[in-house]
């Protein structure tokens, strides 16, 4: 259970430090990190040696941490690969590993995450101080919706019951289930993605139940970007007559790492102490400075992990930068999620995320329910325009040339790319009870 807390912070001697005095503190965790990596982990041994660096005194302070290398996704996967089933990036003995989950696999074998009873309480720790910041508070009653099963999300099982709050787990795929829960037990909070949020009020809307009479106070959303959009925001707590904040992590590293307060001006970061973040330009892979209005990918360095640490993992999660002491209290950085690199277009030399023509889309609503399908007309990233782009209609709302011209201009006037939009009936693209997928490459030339 959680210990005490003040005012609307889990952790406030933590979350009230500044950025510099983190990194101070953070110091000695790095330089224990490092040697820990190279005294046990044969991947970051022949990784960080081939980069000049033979001990942790060689790499310097948390400062210089730009010139060591980073460490991707493909190699993670091509480690395990090598020395199945977890890798020779592993830097803990098998009988300290406690759990091990793992990634879909939807491309090829699933990659490993092994974890020990540390990095277990250090992941509901990080996660504890996410949700409590997106709302959730003990004695509160709280439904989910997600997987429990083989995936880094089943530790949120774990957090919350850290919370001290009544947990009411569904699942995914399970919505009859859930909305008989919602009516008769009456949760305060719902954790879910956002498109299972959005789902779940067409749902109940098509089924004539009101959605702001089921007692929900508190929606966090997390799994996928969309949750800060303003008008998917403002659709939902229209809704459900709750508020929407929304919590981000990544599973190489923790299950949770950001989170949103009541201010609702970006997502706090929770990770102090343990996670180390940094911010590139992911095409030049330079540092960009962490200041108001800046952009970039972050980059994670687990400062205290022991089965799997990452050094300098390249997260791929693109992200606007806000600064300064929040109205909450807090001080730490705060970030909203623009898109991920896994969706990048690139249309005659312009980068496109998914994530901005949906938002642009949805200004058109209630004309349009703001389910879209960019579907290309060729695979791989680049494309030429006009880019396809399915665009489902509202509820009552008949096809009109004219809205396709508007919506086609939006988008070119914003985010310069030439788009054709066909207009499709309510409830003709795919509902996701989970995450959504934006692009649809199933009509695609090879």
């Amino acid at each position: 259970m959680v210990g005490r807390v003040a005012g609307d912070m889990l952790r406030p001697g933590i979350e009230t430090r500044t950025p510099a005095e983190q990194t101070a503190l953070d110091q000695p965790s790095y330089r224990a990190q490092l040697d820990y990596l190279l005294a046990n982990s044969a991947f970051y041994q022949r990784k960080l040696q081939a980069a000049g660096f033979r001990s942790a005194r060689d790499a310097g302070e948390l400062s210089d941490i730009a010139n060591l290398p980073f460490t991707e996704k493909d190699e993670i996967r091509a480690s395990q690969a090598e020395a199945p089933p977890f890798g020779t990036h592993v830097a803990a003995p098998r009988d300290k590993i406690a759990r091990v989950f793992s990634t879909s696999g939807t491309t090829g074998d699933p990659v490993y995450i092994p974890v020990t009873k540390a990095d277990i309480a250090m992941w509901v720790e990080i996660s504890s101080r996410s949700y409590f910041a997106t709302g959730m508070r003990p004695g509160m009653t709280i439904t989910s919706t997600y997987n429990a099963g083989p995936f880094v999300a089943g530790v949120a099982l774990d957090t919350v019951a850290s919370l001290g709050v009544c947990h009411v787990p569904v699942g995914t795929g399970n919505t009859t289930r859930l909305v008989r829960a919602m009516q008769l037990i009456r949760p305060q909070g719902l954790l879910c993605t956002p498109s299972y949020a959005v789902y779940l009020a067409e749902h109940l809307a098509d089924h004539g139940i009101a959605a702001d009479q089921l007692g929900l106070k508190r929606i966090s959303v997390a799994g996928e970007p969309g949750g800060g959009d303003p008008l998917i925001r403002e659709r939902l707590q229209t809704a459900f007559g709750a508020m929407v904040c929304e919590a981000m992590g990544i599973g190489d590293v923790s299950i949770s790492l950001w989170g949103e307060c009541d201010a609702q001006q970006g997502m706090h970061f929770c990770g102090g102490d343990y996670v180390h973040v940094e911010l590139i330009d992911p095409e030049t892979e330079k540092p960009v400075p962490i200041e108001d209005g800046a952009r970039g990918e972050l980059v994670y360095t687990a400062l205290q992990r022991e089965a799997a640490p990452m050094l300098r993992f390249r997260s791929r999660d693109h992200v606007v930068v806000h600064t300064g002491r929040c109205t909450c209290g807090r001080s730490t950085m705060r970030v909203r999620c623009i898109g991920r690199t896994d969706d990048l277009l690139i249309v005659r030399g312009v980068n496109v995320f998914p994530t901005a023509i949906r938002s642009i889309v949805a200004e058109f609503a209630p004309q349009v329910s703001g389910a879209i399908a960019i579907k290309p007309a060729k695979k791989g990233v680049r494309q030429d325009p006009p880019l396809p782009i399915a665009v489902e209609l509202g509820a009552e709302t008949a096809a009109d040339a004219g809205l396709a011209q508007a919506i086609e201009q939006a988008i070119r006037s914003r985010l310069v790319v030439g788009t054709k939009i066909d207009l499709v009936p309510y409830g003709s693209l795919p509902r996701s009870e989970y995450k959504t997928k934006l692009v649809d490459f199933s009509t695609a030339a090879q």
